[in-house]
């Protein structure tokens, strides 16, 4: 499988010229169209991450599902597209990703204002745990990988939720560099959250995913799913938020799509 290659390339082994197989760079032109916009030093620097995320990572498939190249190579590019500049392991936390081949149920618990939990099965794309496990729909990553106009992706989302757990509670704050940037991260972040909140409870369209005003956590992986596919539009609607983005993940997507 690819991730014993992937460690020899890695390590300087026997496979380990300094070039991605042309292989591996053929499967992530033919499934991530934005691969292909990437810088060049970009996208050499990704092949490092890719490489030391398949190395740190153990995937699994689910239900059936017999993991391939492809699979791994398309969750593990868009997972380290959102930390590319970093140096060392991608994700320390992360443990799993598991792949079902679709849409999977797992058990929701819910408590109300007077402390009935209630609990059901609900239907998922995809899911991130804060023990360092990360659960996808493959059908999902897929489609959402190859379109990278609509706002739509369940990898980006959930890497967003993995970064967010970085620094305990899941808030819709990752870890930051300083308390300065802190401080402008919870403005900004608070404003446009609460400006969201009013839009999408008077039924207006905006640019992000409605699904954002679940919870602040929510709102920052939407946030991030936004930023990395529909640059554009949301500088123009939000550019303070798209200034702390950018700022956060050290990249501005606009560039890609000139």
């Amino acid at each position: 499988m690819i991730w014993e290659k992937l460690k020899e390339w890695l390590g300087g082994g026997e496979d380990g010229n300094g070039e991605f197989l042309p292989e591996w760079i053929t499967l992530l032109e033919k499934n991530l169209p934005l691969y292909k916009r990437l810088p060049d030093e970009m996208r050499q620097h990704l092949h490092e991450r890719i490489a030391r995320f398949v190395d740190s990572v153990r995937f699994e498939g689910c239900n059936g599902l017999e993991l391939t190249d492809e699979m791994v190579l398309t969750v593990a590019a868009q997972a380290c597209v959102l930390v590319i500049h970093r140096d060392g392991v991608p994700y320390p936390g992360l443990r799993t990703v598991y792949l079902y081949p679709s849409t999977f149920s797992s058990i929701h618990k819910s408590v109300d204002a007077m402390g009935v939990i209630t609990e059901g099965r609900v239907h998922r794309l995809g899911e991130s745990w804060e023990t360092g496990t990360i659960v996808l729909s493959w059908n999902s990553v897929e489609q959402g990988a190859r379109d990278i106009h609509d706002g739509s992706n369940v990898t980006f989302h959930e890497f967003a939720h993995q970064l967010d757990h970085e620094d305990g509670p899941t808030d819709g704050a990752p870890g930051l560099r300083s308390r300065a940037s802190y401080r402008s991260w919870a403005r900004v972040f608070s404003e446009s959250y609460a400006d969201f909140l009013d839009l999408t409870e008077r039924g207006r369209k905006t640019v992000l995913d409605a699904y954002g005003a679940t919870n602040p956590a929510e709102f920052f992986a939407v946030a991030t799913e936004t930023f990395f596919e529909k640059p554009r539009q949301l500088s123009e609607k939000r550019p303070e938020l798209y200034q702390e983005l950018m700022s956060y993940y050290g990249l501005d997507p606009r560039e890609w799509f000139s």
